[in-house]
């Protein structure tokens, strides 16, 4: 089956297979929330991108197999109210950046900044912190896939509450840390609804600065 990110809230998780990597996606909670379990394909170790609800599904995609990790790309309630349980029945480490750090209703226990590596067994995911929606907001990059919790979406970047500063250094971010950077063909898996691609998005950039959302 191919592989599209189209999943919806009580429906199963999508998943994706790479030579290194298995991504499955699922979508929790009131909010449509999308949480990300990525697993080494040589060691079997995962990490999980944002315990956002729904603990009990979230536990049944993990299964028997352990998670080390825990990465939290923002602050915002909506996308850790399962993480207290998860990191309780897994044991698993909790990863966010120090500026979001304080706001999660449990210790973090690794604490990463822009360019810093999570490692998911013999694989590792770059942190490329992109400032505006939160002050800690972090996406996570592996070559070809790029998870970016709510600062980037298809048709925009994410909401900066109408604050002009705040829409520049996100826009900025996005554009130098992300569109400058990475190729097209990049897949993007963001912090609610559908999946898009950076050569999908990249025509828009103008729109988005004139717009200024």
């Amino acid at each position: 089956m191919t592989y599209t990110g189209d999943v919806h809230v009580g429906g199963p998780a999508d998943v994706r297979e790479l030579p290194a990597l298995t991504i499955s996606k699922l979508a929790v909670g009131p909010y449509d929330n999308n949480a990300y379990l990525v697993r080494c394909t040589e060691t079997g170790d995962g990490v999980l991108i944002d315990a956002a609800a729904e603990p009990e599904r979230l536990l049944e995609l993990i299964g028997d197999m352990p998670i080390s990790k825990i990465v939290t790309t923002h602050q915002h309630g909506d996308h850790w109210q399962a993480l207290e349980e998860v990191v309780r029945a897994t044991g698993a480490s909790v990863v966010a950046h120090p500026l979001d750090a304080p706001a999660l209703p449990v210790p973090v226990d690794l604490e990463v900044e822009h360019g810093d590596r999570v490692t998911v067994g013999v694989v590792s995911l770059e942190v490329i912190h992109l400032r505006g929606h939160t002050p800690g907001s972090i996406a996570l990059h592996y070559p070809g896939h790029l998870f970016t919790g709510d600062s980037l979406f298809p048709g925009g970047v994410g909401n900066t509450n109408k604050d002009p500063e705040r829409f520049t250094q996100l826009f900025t971010d996005v554009s130098e840390r992300i569109f400058d950077r990475l190729p097209d063909d990049t897949w993007v898996y963001p912090g609610h609804g559908k999946d898009t691609t950076l050569g999908a998005e990249r025509p828009s950039l103008p729109e988005w600065r004139e717009r200024g959302w």
